[in-house]
């Protein structure tokens, strides 16, 4: 990309780090995972992101291949981003680093997650062994949100959208489910102060909330 620095290596990772190692860029493409968004979109989910570094990055990751700008028209006309085929062979990039980042402290996070890395976080922990034999769809609301999940063949299918005849519903915050995930919170205690409300097979739900284990920290030696 015209004004970006390379490492000048022949190696995979080095040419890979040349378009997606500038910081924010990976954090940008994690947001349209699930779908378009608009650059008010990016940078009110992007907490700390200048407004000239989020047009920087857009342009660099265009450039690249990686999204490219669509047209909008609900909840009103104008444009948005969207990732490429490019852009979306980094999904499985992002789950990786997930699962080697989620094994790190939180000492410096400064915010919660937002929806769309809520999603992906549900999709780099997923357990496929815990969902042999479960064929189930469920309508995620979070933070107000509309998910679909799917769950077949072992596999999950996570997408933006309203869920047509789901078998359970599952509605609350990315705090509150997070609590209940993988802080041990009872999912009773949850829905008994009204964080996280269910509908339709509680079965289903035990079920679904069980497939996404907490990860282990890292071990450290000195």
């Amino acid at each position: 990309m015209a004004g970006k620095r390379s490492y000048g290596d022949p190696c995979g990772i080095a040419r890979a780090l040349d378009v997606v190692g500038e910081r924010w860029a990976l954090l940008v493409v994690r947001e349209l995972v699930l779908g378009p968004k608009r650059f008010t979109d990016l940078r009110t989910h992007l907490p700390g992101i200048a407004t000239d570094v989020l047009t920087q990055r857009l342009k660099q990751l265009e450039q690249a291949g990686l999204l490219r700008p669509v047209a909008v028209t609900a909840p009103a006309s104008g444009r948005a981003y969207q990732l490429t085929d490019r852009g979306r062979d980094l999904e499985p990039v992002l789950h990786a680093l997930g699962r080697w980042g989620s094994q790190e402290g939180f000492d410096r996070a400064t915010h919660d997650l937002s929806v769309d890395a809520f999603a992906v976080a549900l999709s780099t922990v997923f357990d496929a062994t815990k969902a042999h034999g479960l064929d189930a769809t469920l309508a995620l609301v979070v933070d107000g949100d509309a998910l679909v999940a799917e769950v077949h063949d072992d596999l999950l299918d996570l997408r933006r959208g309203p869920a047509e005849q789901p078998d359970a519903r599952i509605e609350g915050s990315v705090s509150a489910l997070r609590e209940v995930l993988w802080r041990g919170r009872p999912l009773a205690e949850a829905e008994a102060d009204g964080s996280v409300a269910v509908g339709g097979l509680r079965t289903v739900v035990r079920r679904f909330l069980a497939l996404f284990p907490a990860p282990v920290p890292a071990r450290t030696s000195i």
